[in-house]
Parts: structure tokens; C-alpha cells; sequence
């Protein structure tokens, strides 16, 4: 076992492990740490705990320093300067003719670089515009292209739901979103219902898969046949959260609407299975990304 705080550097991102020195320390209280790219300011996130050491990417970077009044000024002055070097960016995107949106901008603690997030439809040759921003800063340059997906978690916004994105206020990482989930769930499969406002499938498909696959095992689905109370008959329809089925009875006259029961009251005789109709799903792949 060793002892380890995990900080945060986002937000909302990923909580990396550092070495506390025989320094004891609160979640939200502000540290110095050195990183793969340099120095960083950065948040307590889990205070000091041991865990085991398999679950540690060694060598483990040490605690530089709890952040002192001088550093939080300086984080303050770099968040002003960022927002000019944002305005500034915009403007040679615009002289360089570039198809590009530029999204974010964040100078790291030590102003060694300076960080440009974008995001473009294809690749986008930036050699010259880079150049040109290291004339005007004077220091390390990076653009770094990112998806729909992390532009989403960055900006922030509100959901279809009416609450803020998930990924922006409470999911460290992003999970693998499928088609099939959404299928599982029921849901329709029109692009406007299952995708979130950053245009790729909901995140919270995931989250909720878990427990439609367990539904699902003890659900009968969709053309299964199974034995009622009214005699055997064929699923038509099921709700997984109600737990009610409707089924076509083969003792009812042609024209009789299905019989609903319960899935208490219902004999599994034979499974259904659902439908993956591979045009359809090929049709909303691009949903994946």
C-alpha cells in the first residue's frame, strides 16, 4: 500500500495519483504538482488515502506545494490572459483562411505553452498559423484538435433533459455509447432522440444500461412465446420499466387487441430476440464517434 492524494486538473476530468510528503490535505484544497507537461495548479479531489500499489503509475510525482496566495494570482492573471490569446487566435484563424473553430485556450501554470483547442471537420494544415502565434506570444505553441464530444464537456450547456451535460458535471471520462444500447432501451432510433446536443449518442445510455440488461434477462422479449394465465400465446410488445407485457393470445379471434399481463404471471416457453436491422444501425454509426 502507499499514500496518495488524487487531484484533479479539470473540473470534471481524471484524478491522478501524487505523493502527499507526509502532507495532510482536504478535498478542495489547491496544490502545486509537477506533471508530463510541467508544473501544474491543481484541486484535491480524494485526500490522503492508501491504496494498492498495483493501482499506482509509478514513479509517483511528489506534492510540490499547497498553492500559496502568489499562486492563485497568477492562475487569475492567466485566466485574463487566456481570454485575450482566445480573441487573438480568432482573428489569424481568420487571416489564414482556416476551416476551424477555435474553442477553448489554457496556458499552463508555469506559461512554458499555451494550449489552443479546436475542432474541424477534416485535418487542418496549421504549420503556418502556429508559427504566427509564436511570433505574437513569444513561448511554446499547441493546437490540439479535439471531438464534438470534448468540445461539449468543455463548453458546458444544458441537456434535452433540462439539467446540465453530464459530461461537464459529473463524468470524469467519456464511456462507449452503441446503437444497440439505445435499441435495448427501446428508445426510437431517429438521430434526434437518442443524440445529445454535441450531436453523438446520449451518455446516458451507458449509465443506464446496466440495469435495462438486467430487465432484459428477466423480460421476455419481442416474439417470445410464453404461457398466461388466458393460455399460451406470442409478445407483441413489452415495457421494461413496468414490467408489462402485451401478448397476441393463439386462442383469441383474428382483430382482438393483445391481452397485457405481468411478467410474474407469464411462463417463458421459448425467447425472443431483438432485431438489429444492419442498415439502420449502419445508417447511424457516425452517432458512435
Amino acid at each position: 500500500m502507499a499514500e496518495v492524494i488524487g487531484v484533479r486538473f479539470k473540473e470534471v476530468g481524471k484524478i491522478y495519483y501524487f505523493d502527499p510528503v507526509n502532507t495532510k490535505l482536504n478535498a478542495g484544497d489547491k496544490v502545486i504538482v509537477e506533471t508530463a507537461r510541467g508544473i501544474e495548479c491543481g484541486v484535491v479531489a480524494l485526500a490522503n488515502k492508501d491504496v494498492p500499489e498495483e493501482e499506482i503509475v509509478f514513479p509517483l510525482k511528489p506534492l510540490i506545494r499547497v498553492a500559496t496566495e502568489n499562486d492563485l494570482n497568477h492562475i487569475a492573471e492567466n485566466k485574463r490572459r487566456e481570454k485575450e490569446a482566445f480573441g487573438i487566435c480568432e482573428k489569424k484563424i481568420a487571416e489564414h483562411g482556416l476551416e476551424m473553430n477555435l474553442v477553448d485556450v489554457e496556458y499552463t501554470f508555469d506559461n512554458n505553452k499555451i494550449l489552443f483547442y479546436f475542432t474541424a471537420d477534416g485535418r487542418v494544415d496549421f504549420r503556418a498559423l502556429v508559427k504566427d502565434l509564436a511570433s505574437v506570444f513569444r513561448t511554446r505553441i499547441e493546437l490540439r484538435q479535439i471531438g464534438v464530444r470534448d468540445e461539449a464537456k468543455m463548453l458546458g450547456g444544458l441537456g434535452v433533459c433540462g439539467r446540465p451535460f453530464c459530461c461537464h458535471s459529473f463524468m470524469g471520462d467519456f464511456q462507449p455509447v452503441s446503437i444497440k444500447m439505445a435499441k435495448e432501451q427501446g428508445l426510437s432510433l431517429s438521430p434526434v432522440k437518442i443524440s445529445g446536443t454535441c450531436g453523438r449518442l446520449m451518455c446516458c445510455l451507458k449509465y443506464e444500461q446496466e440495469a435495462y440488461t438486467d430487465l432484459l434477462k428477466r423480460t421476455p422479449k419481442v416474439g417470445a412465446i410464453v404461457k398466461t394465465p388466458e393460455g399460451k400465446g406470442i409478445v407483441v410488445e413489452n415495457n421494461l420499466i413496468s414490467g408489462i407485457l402485451k401478448v397476441k393470445l393463439d386462442s383469441a379471434p383474428e382483430g382482438i387487441a393483445p391481452a397485457a399481463f405481468k411478467v410474474r404471471e407469464v411462463k417463458l416457453l421459448k425467447d425472443g430476440y431483438i432485431r438489429m436491422n444492419k442498415k439502420e444501425i449502419e445508417d447511424l454509426k457516425h452517432l458512435e464517434e
